[in-house]
């Protein structure tokens, strides 16, 4: 679904999200999002979202079946052994 709409900026440069652009990316009163500044664009996503998306880009320089986490603690074993 494509929503698009045209708003004005406040005298304290502030603007409202109307409420069906809230409905579909699940956003509520009092929770975070993210703004992204990219060239011309801003661009609100939800931190779900943005989670999402930051794995997405990880997993394209990490092999599947590796556990980042697992390889951390390991190394951080090895290096308190050797202290």
């Amino acid at each position: 679904m494509k929503l698009r709409t045209r708003m004005r900026v406040n005298e304290n440069g502030r603007l409202v999200i109307p409420a069906p652009f809230r409905r579909q990316m699940g956003i509520r009163a009092g929770d975070e999002v993210v703004l992204v500044l990219e060239e011309d664009e801003l661009r609100i996503l939800t931190r779900k979202r943005e989670i999402e998306r930051t794995q997405r880009l990880v997993r394209k320089h990490v092999k599947a079946g590796v556990s980042l986490a697992d390889e951390l603690i390991r190394e951080r074993r090895e290096a308190a052994r050797h202290e």
